[in-house]
């Protein structure tokens, strides 16, 4: 028969290498979380820097439309240049609109993160 001393330090190894990878499993989740939170919040500045730059590009194609109406009533002979640059404020800012509105759907914050504590849950649940 195996000796209690032997059993018990068979035990304790086992105990300590679950704890060993519990705690590697851990700090590779916190450093992920740190990693995707960094992201999120480039992320998040530069969607903030497109939606400034939407809005004051929509701001120019209002001013433009006010200026020709100015214009039309005043002088004919400009209305091509203005009607030239109210179209190509307008395309700028539908394409940094569609920019915008692309990127909010595609946002999901800490997917990594989650995807891994998913991957962890099963993992678990499939042992048991």
């Amino acid at each position: 028969m195996d000796e209690p001393g032997e059993s018990t330090l068979g035990f304790l190894a086992s105990l300590g290498r679950l704890l060993k990878t519990v705690r590697a499993v851990g700090r590779n989740r916190v450093e992920l979380f740190f990693v995707e939170w960094q992201e999120e919040r480039w992320w998040f500045f530069d969607t903030l820097v497109l939606a400034g730059v939407v809005l004051i590009l929509a701001l120019t194609t209002l001013i433009a439309a006010t200026f020709t109406i100015v214009y039309v009533c005043a002088k004919a002979d400009r209305l091509d240049l203005v009607i030239a640059l109210i179209l190509l404020y307008l395309a700028a800012t539908i394409f940094s609109f569609w920019r915008l509105r692309s990127r909010l759907k595609k946002w999901e914050p800490f997917g990594a993160t989650l995807a891994e504590l998913k991957k962890d849950k099963a993992c678990l649940d499939e042992k048991n």
